[in-house]
């Protein structure tokens, strides 16, 4: 197949890139920089320009949908413009050029209403309930998207969830930053239990969703690991994989969380060029638990991951001691 993959220039949408070509497909990337992805060819605009979506999707077979303005704050007509316009302007071009296979990449955030997840499988994507404008123009977009399945434009939804790899400036690099300043508490004695994805885990189930998107469509997927693990010991296990101290404090996760809301709602009164440090989001996310069952999504999907936890931890170690 011709795959366009929107989104390559951050680090999940690079990776499944490079494994879309891996697998012998042709592809195309559409973002507004440079992607640089080796044996792709790289096309440049933004959703919110009609005119470059449909030059972008012209021609391919499948679209993976990665493209999103991601941030735990800001105003919701940016994130609606992106996530939310954007995707619509994508799916009506797409189904315009003929494009048969589309995959939205989409969030479990979309379904969580800031209570703990224990064993869930993916649940319906809820705008109303999400927690902050990126979750919940995130659950506008799935639904919007898997409203257009119908037979000859397959559409099936994956939710990586909490994506981490070598190089990660999402997550890692924030993590390891705060330690160093001394700025990174636990919150409630870090004890929930959370799940995680490892990069080329999360690349090669959206591949795989792609390759089974006929069978699978109309349905949404939730991608782990499968190895929960609680806070205090993956943040600890990742700040010794960068070489930094792990956290030393803790604080109470209602406060947290009223700090985070104050933080957010100040932060948002004028543009910032990086991010709060908390929100509300973010508070809830660090001290409930948020595990899934992926019985269904690894049947279905006819995948497995193949990096531990541990291997991956070990891989971000190598990383971080050869800089």
């Amino acid at each position: 197949m011709t795959v366009l993959v929107t989104g390559a220039s951050g680090m999940l949408g690079r990776s499944v890139a490079v494994e879309t070509l891996a697998r012998g497909n042709a592809v195309r990337t559409f973002q507004r920089g440079a992607a640089d992805v080796p044996g792709a060819e790289d096309a440049r605009g933004s959703l919110t320009d009609p005119a470059s979506v449909r030059a972008a999707v012209e021609g391919v077979e499948a679209v993976i949908h990665l493209a999103a303005k991601v941030s735990m704050a800001g105003r919701p007509d940016e994130f609606d413009a992106v996530n939310v316009e954007g995707t619509r302007t994508l799916l009506a071009a797409a189904r315009e050029a003929g494009v048969r296979r589309f995959v939205m990449v989409s969030s479990p955030s979309v379904a969580h209403a800031g209570l703990s997840v224990v064993g869930d499988d993916a649940l319906p994507a809820d705008p109303e309930r999400a927690r902050g404008e990126y979750a919940r123009s995130k659950a506008e977009a799935e639904l919007l998207a898997l409203a257009e399945d119908a037979p000859g434009f397959a559409v099936v939804a994956v939710r990586p969830h909490i994506v981490w790899g070598p190089g990660d400036t999402q997550l890692i690099e924030r993590i390891v930053e705060r330690s160093r300043r001394g700025r990174l508490p636990l919150l409630g004695g870090g004890r929930a239990l959370i799940d995680t994805t490892y990069i080329d885990n999360a690349a090669t189930a959206i591949v795989a969703a792609l390759e089974r998107t006929e069978a699978v469509h109309g349905r949404s997927y939730v991608i782990t690991n499968g190895e929960p693990r609680t806070v205090a010991e993956l943040l600890a296990k990742i700040c010794a994989a960068a070489g930094v101290p792990g956290p030393r404090f803790s604080v109470p996760a209602p406060l947290a969380r009223e700090a985070g809301g104050l933080i957010e709602s100040v932060w948002n009164l004028r543009p910032h060029d990086d991010e709060p440090p908390m929100t509300r989001f973010l508070a809830e996310q660090l001290s409930t638990s948020h595990w899934y069952d992926q019985r269904r999504t690894r049947a279905e999907l006819d995948w497995q991951p193949a990096v531990s936890l541990d291997a991956g931890l070990e891989r971000l170690r190598q990383w971080y001691a050869a800089r």
